[in-house]
């Protein structure tokens, strides 16, 4: 299995983490939900897998292209 770092395509600040450590979660699945300009944007698993750690807390502030969390596929 590989590890795959998650990364948010865009910068905003978490509103809703939809996953935690160990988590199964298939291709596009939401992982954590950031608002940016009053809009939701989720972060998908770019793969299907299992989730290993998450890297950010709610209310965190996120930048374009941060690791978010970890997975295994």
């Amino acid at each position: 299995m590989a590890e795959i770092e998650i990364k948010s395509e865009i910068a905003g600040k978490v509103w809703l983490i939809e996953a935690e450590a160990g988590t199964e979660v298939e291709e596009d699945d939401a992982v954590i939900i950031l608002e940016s300009m009053k809009m939701e944007i989720p972060v998908g698993a770019p793969k299907d897998g299992k989730i290993t750690e998450i890297l950010v807390a709610k209310d965190d502030a996120v930048a374009e292209g941060q690791t978010v969390a970890k997975m295994e596929a």
